[in-house]
């Protein structure tokens, strides 16, 4: 995930305003299926609003039900008004389950109660912080950010949307004697207010069990991010030049065991994400995520 495609939209000011801050089910299991797709899979065919017709369409095609969004600013969503996109996508056969945002950490603020309401006029159900800038990922930050999260989750809350955090592989890594995500994060973040989407992907290239994770934090995990890997790998904290992505199923992730703790890890959606494919055809690669990924929840 590189910073200027995956940003932090999580940037609220002393007076609590909110820095410019999913999932389908297969054909046949229907919008029962809680699996979800995040969109950022398909960024490279959603330039334009035809792009996005043409793409949404063709996931309609594939069997999703269900989509997670990384496409608001300005107050719209993939270029449309948040009714119209609700509208577009509703016709299509699908709706909004969650939505991560596209705002850089440093960019004006707006108000909370203005992004809440945009959220839940497009249907979500959950607004989720996606990223964290290379610059801001200190201490202090982390720190302050859990404040942040916590009054981002009230305000959200007041408009029936849950509030998220999704996680990379830097949340992990050793600061000044600090694991962020284990030190500050998770002791730092209400529950009531704030769910975890844990990403399984880069939990594991960190060096982590999400197994381990749930049983430390039971019914912390409303969202799941899954993608497969390629290949095992040690330990690592950076998301940059990371290429080993691959279709759920088809890589050397562990998705049985994981599973088997989902009612541990208290898990309602299953929200497939491929940053990139090796063949350049993310179509074809969720398309086989949503065929596996349907025999196992």
């Amino acid at each position: 995930m590189k910073t200027q495609s995956r940003r932090n939209f999580l940037k609220l000011t002393a007076a609590g305003t909110l820095g410019a801050l999913i999932i389908p089910g297969c054909a046949s299991k229907g919008a029962g299926n809680p699996i979800a797709l995040q969109l950022y899979t398909i960024r490279d065919f959603m330039n334009t609003k035809d792009d996005v017709l043409a793409s949404l369409k063709k996931l309609s095609e594939i069997g999703y039900k269900h989509l997670e969004l990384a496409g608001y600013a300005d107050g719209k969503f993939y270029q449309f008004d948040p009714m119209e996109f609700k509208k577009i996508v509703n016709d299509l056969g699908m709706d909004v389950l969650s939505s991560h945002t596209s705002v850089e950490s440093d960019s004006q603020v707006a108000d909370a109660k203005k992004v809440g309401d945009d959220h839940a006029a497009v249907g979500a159900k959950y607004a989720i912080q996606p990223w964290v800038n290379p610059p801001d990922r200190t201490i202090d930050f982390y720190q302050r950010m859990v404040d942040q999260m916590n009054e981002a989750g009230r305000t959200m809350k007041e408009v029936g949307i849950k509030f998220g955090y999704h996680n990379h592989n830097f949340e992990f890594a050793n600061l000044d004697g600090k694991i962020p995500y284990f030190d500050i994060i998770m002791p730092g973040t209400d529950k009531d207010l704030v769910t975890m989407e844990l990403d399984l992907f880069w939990t594991t290239k960190a060096g982590q069990d999400p197994v381990e994770i749930f049983k430390r934090y039971p019914g912390r995990f409303e969202l799941f991010h899954c993608k497969d890997m390629f290949t095992k790998q040690d330990p690592f904290f950076d998301t940059v030049g990371v290429e080993d992505f691959a279709p759920v199923g088809e890589g050397v992730l562990d998705f049985g065991r994981i599973f088997a703790e989902n009612k541990t890890a208290g898990v309602k959606w299953f929200v497939v994400e491929q940053d990139l494919t090796k063949d350049g055809k993310p179509f074809e690669a969720v398309q086989t995520s949503l065929a596996n990924l349907s025999k196992m929840v």
